[in-house]
């Protein structure tokens, strides 16, 4: 009688046990059904965008050669993605990170109401590297653009003032902040280093999980710059920047002698997309509050500027405007780049 006692209680065990696991897997299913990944995309295909010639930034050129040199690195940044929807959407308590785009407002991050974090500090690097003194820039070059990257990420810069009503609600603060950790200065006869991370390759980055390493070198073919999103190789981490458009005196050149480009490359860095998604009006930057568009806008363009069927936001630094006319990142935006410093993300180490 023990033993048929027993062998009850075992069986019931065993039930029990899977209905345990049958209880875990539905709730883990439910989970990740909140987290709609449908609209992720990370290589593209159309790096012109419609208009001219896509020379300014570089990163999303360089980012479709990465894919093709480490085929490891889709799953990697969808999981940053994945990780970054969930925290954001945990957030809102409910609906989720992904989302269509549609109309005015396109799919994506909305901001949540509080990550804990408080004002994040990082730390940055700086390798210039030069072959003549005009690329030898100052250490007054230097401190103007970690002024910029202050000023425009705590949203203190004098363009705010600049945002039209439509957009100066969702006008963020992103609560981070830079300081210069160090500065390194290379001699080296090489003209221009191109998008191949010959730069990097040549000369290390320095403590690339802790700390953003920036190179200052030439690029050449009218290239502002390049950076490397969440989940690339350490070897290769951090953001480059030909001189003349690195900070706001010394050897700089209008119209991008306000510093934005380093501000735009380092939301890339924060992973952050262009504005325009890289894919006309059907792709998406991941962000609720940003709208969608068609493709960069360039110059100064009037307000309103009106592309698929709503107002553009030239004054992002998201996007390929002039440096005096761009002014802000965007709540969404705010909320993407945070949520790389949480338990998961593609930065949380700097903050260890």
């Amino acid at each position: 009688m023990k033993k048929v006692l027993l062998s009850i209680a075992v069986v019931a065990s065993l039930l029990t046990g899977c209905q345990d696991e049958n209880s875990r897997e539905d709730v883990t299913l439910t989970q990740e059904a909140v987290v709609d990944m449908s609209d992720f995309y990370v290589q593209t295909t159309d790096e012109t965008a419609g208009r001219g010639v896509n020379s300014q930034c570089q990163s999303m050129k360089v980012l479709n050669r990465q894919l093709k040199e480490n085929p490891g690195l889709y799953k990697q940044m969808y999981d940053i993605e994945y990780n970054t929807r969930k925290l954001i959407a945990a957030k809102k308590g409910n609906g989720n990170g992904g989302g269509g785009n549609t109309g005015g407002g396109g799919g994506g991050t909305t901001p949540p109401t509080d990550d804990g974090l408080g004002v994040i500090n990082i730390p940055v690097y700086v390798h210039v590297v030069y072959s003549n003194s005009q690329q030898n820039i100052s250490d007054a070059q230097i401190a103007s653009q970690m002024n910029v990257l202050n000023d425009d990420f705590r949203m203190q810069n004098a363009d705010a003032n600049n945002t039209p009503a439509e957009f100066a609600a969702v006008a963020a603060d992103t609560e981070i902040t830079f300081s210069l950790a160090g500065t390194f200065r290379y001699a080296d006869s090489r003209s221009s280093w191109g998008t191949n991370d010959a730069v990097k390759a040549a000369y290390p980055p320095v403590s690339p999980s802790t700390h953003l390493n920036i190179w200052v070198c030439n690029i050449g073919g009218g290239i502002l710059g390049y950076a490397q999103f969440p989940g690339g190789n350490s070897s290769t981490d951090g953001v480059v920047c030909s001189p003349q458009y690195f900070g706001t005196t010394g050897y700089v050149q209008a119209p991008f002698n306000k510093g934005r480009t380093m501000t735009h490359e380092v939301g890339h860095y924060l992973n952050l997309r262009h504005i325009w998604g890289d894919g006309r009006c059907r792709q998406d930057d991941f962000v609720s509050d940003t709208p969608t568009s068609d493709g960069p806008n360039y110059g100064c363009p009037s307000y309103p500027t009106v592309n698929c069927r709503s107002t553009d936001m030239t004054m992002n630094y998201m996007d390929y405007t002039d440096d005096a006319c761009m002014s802000l990142f965007s709540q969404g935006q705010k909320a993407r780049m945070r949520a790389t410093f949480q338990s998961g993300g593609g930065r949380a180490s700097i903050l260890n």
